[in-house]
């Protein structure tokens, strides 16, 4: 697997090719890293990217134009094929997918997929990802996008006792996916924050899905609420925390769309949050990541 390493005075960054995957962060400081190592008898993934679907479709299967097609795989395909690099440089990472026959098989929609990873000097302590999705075909494509990061939490620290900063928000609300990996948004829960702050709720399901709330950030503080990682996603409509509970770690996900609603059985069209594009037409998304520092 052929990695790619962009760097600042403060982080290493390294991105493999498969997947376009954000595999490590360094803090050169420190020395310690703050993606998570993919332990498969946990999580075998560091910060996939979702695409063209986040989530689940019901019982693996969707239907467009009046025809079914399989997808077996949850959150699309995109994180399990191998990117092409077409651009590298000390600050910067490029890659492109685009869709062949094995892709149209499953996915009827032709595609150009680019991931953008860059730091600057300018701001040694932050990540900047990218994504273009083009639509070099003749008919309206249609897709979901999301970021999947995971960050690991400090030796000796439990994420139990860390929390989450909402800037600007008083209360939040909330639901969860069922053990299928399924929606339930008739079961939708509220946060109040005080101080724009809320714990880390063990005593919930894994998955929190943000929906429609305009999130603009979100920091992982530890229990003495230092930052740790902050997130900066305002142009996303969903937002997820995923924390797998035998893993020392925290995913913040933005999202363009999400998983089926249990029981979904409409079409393509009808899923929630899915993404247009005109033939011919691109859209760039981009999200920031500041490792803040820590000892």
């Amino acid at each position: 697997m052929s990695i790619n390493v962009i760097e600042t005075s403060a982080l290493r960054v390294s991105i493999a090719d498969a997947g376009a995957e954000l595999i490590s962060a360094v803090d050169k400081e420190s020395g310690n890293e703050r993606i998570w190592n993919a332990d498969p008898a946990v999580w075998n993934r560091h910060s996939p990217i979702l695409f063209p679907f986040v989530g689940r479709v019901t019982n693996g299967a969707y239907r467009v134009n009046g025809k079914e097609y399989m997808m077996k795989t949850q959150h699309g395909f995109a994180r399990d094929m191998v990117f092409s690099c077409i651009e590298k440089s000390d600050s910067t990472v490029v890659h492109c997918l685009c869709s062949s026959k094995e892709t149209l098989h499953i996915y009827p929609f032709p595609f150009i997929l680019t991931i953008r990873h860059s730091v600057s000097e300018m701001t040694p302590r932050q990540l900047f990802v990218e994504w273009t999705i083009e639509n070099p075909g003749t008919e309206t494509m249609l897709y979901s996008i999301g970021g999947h990061p995971g960050f690991l939490i400090p030796e000796g620290i439990r994420k139990e006792d860390c929390g989450f900063l909402f800037p600007g928000k008083s209360e939040l609300f909330y639901f969860n996916a069922n053990e299928s990996g399924y929606a339930t948004p008739w079961n939708q829960h509220s946060l109040i924050l005080k101080d724009a702050f809320t714990p880390y709720q063990s005593d919930v399901p894994e998955t929190w899905i943000f929906e429609d709330q305009r999130i603009d950030s979100v920091t992982i503080v530890m229990p003495d609420r230092r930052p740790y990682v902050t997130m900066e996603c305002g142009s996303f409509p969903m937002f997820a925390i995923w924390a797998n509970r035998k893993g020392p770690f925290i995913c913040l996900e933005p999202w363009f769309g999400r998983t089926d609603n249990e029981g979904f059985q409409g079409i393509l069209q009808e899923k929630k949050g899915i993404e247009r594009l005109e033939p011919g037409e691109k859209k760039s998304i981009s999200y920031q990541i500041c490792f803040h520092k820590f000892a």
